[in-house]
């Protein structure tokens, strides 16, 4: 979501999750080639020749006889606009005693010649968009078509974009090869795992030959500074206020459980705070909270501590529980 929001409004952005392409309406390849379209976007520009300019006087001929329903009449103008809309009225006119509203736009007058030629951009901000289902070829030979035209008349021009998460590797391995494709960004939090389907396994649960074409960005966890500024940042969008004790200590969650509890524990802290009829969240609130809901390490060790008490329990393995404490770290 933030790379959505760094890229701006005017550059598509398709993102789905690996759960969503299966679908008993459309296959999977179906479903990835629907999302690659998504996220390609197209800038058609044509140049146009308009009239711009300001209204002088305006005449119009009523005849005598009113069975006739013609009327005509004459434009004088300094320059008009063949635009439907209307931009505002002139500076010059702005001292004119007439009756005008607060939401009149005063704008100046146009220079140079009467006719000029405009560049307007149209923006397609997809090749797909709407849930029509499966799509037949031809439509979309066609549709690639006419944007090759265009590209090569110079009217349109292709808009790359990210997109993020897929796990049919061998159908994006040829959909990478397509001229239009966009920037295709896979994230994935697995080590070294079978790949989805085989028997194999592979970095990442991703394909040598598809691990081959990516670039890998490392990530490093989380200083106590960094989830430190985070909180805040959530503090602040929750309007929430927390004093530094406060934050001090849900800084030490996140950092010993994980961040996503620590920004949970912020709005109940606050509900906390509401109920005791207090404006600031102390430390009194977190630890409360924190006594009262546990996070996923505790969490384990409660059922752990009393699996012989629940219904259907499995006694847990010495080897599981290594590969939990080893996901943990």
């Amino acid at each position: 979501m933030g790379m959505a929001k760094s890229l701006g409004l005017e550059t598509p952005f398709a993102m789905i999750a690996g759960s969503e392409i299966f679908s008993l309406e459309m296959s999977k390849t179906e479903a990835l080639t629907q999302s690659f379209r998504k996220a390609i976007g197209v800038r058609i520009k044509e140049e146009t020749e308009v009239i711009e300019g300001e209204v002088v006087e305006v005449q119009i001929d009523r005849p005598a006889s009113s069975g006739v329903a013609s009327k005509s009449g004459k434009l004088t103008m300094k320059t008009t606009d063949m635009e439907t809309v209307k931009l505002g009225r002139s500076f010059s006119r702005s001292r004119d005693y007439d009756a005008m509203g607060a939401q009149t736009k005063f704008v100046q007058c146009p220079e140079g010649e009467l006719q000029k030629r405009k560049e307007v951009v149209h923006w397609f901000l997809a090749l797909f968009t709407g849930d029509t289902g499966e799509i037949r070829s031809e439509v979309r030979e066609q549709i690639d078509t006419k944007v090759a035209e265009w590209r090569e008349e110079g009217k349109a021009e292709i808009v790359p974009v990210h997109m993020l998460d897929i796990e049919c590797f061998s159908f994006l391995n040829r959909a990478l090869e397509n001229e239009m494709s966009p920037i295709l960004v896979v994230a994935t939090n697995r080590g070294v795992t079978t790949i989805r389907g085989t028997n194999q396994k592979s970095p990442h649960g991703i394909p040598i030959d598809l691990l081959d074409r990516l670039l890998i960005i490392s990530t490093q966890p989380y200083t106590d500074e960094d989830i430190r500024k985070i909180l805040e940042i959530r503090c602040q969008e929750e309007d929430v206020e927390m004093n530094e004790e406060a934050k001090q200590l849900l800084t030490l969650i996140g950092r010993d459980t994980s961040l996503r509890y620590a920004i949970h524990l912020i709005t109940a802290a606050a509900l906390s705070c509401q109920k005791r009829k207090g404006k600031v969240v102390e430390i009194e609130d977190v630890n409360r909270v924190y006594r009262l809901f546990l996070d996923a390490r505790r969490s384990m060790q409660y059922l752990v501590e009393y699996q012989s008490q629940y219904m259907f329990s499995e006694p847990i393995e010495a080897d599981g529980e290594e590969e939990q404490d080893a996901m943990q770290s």
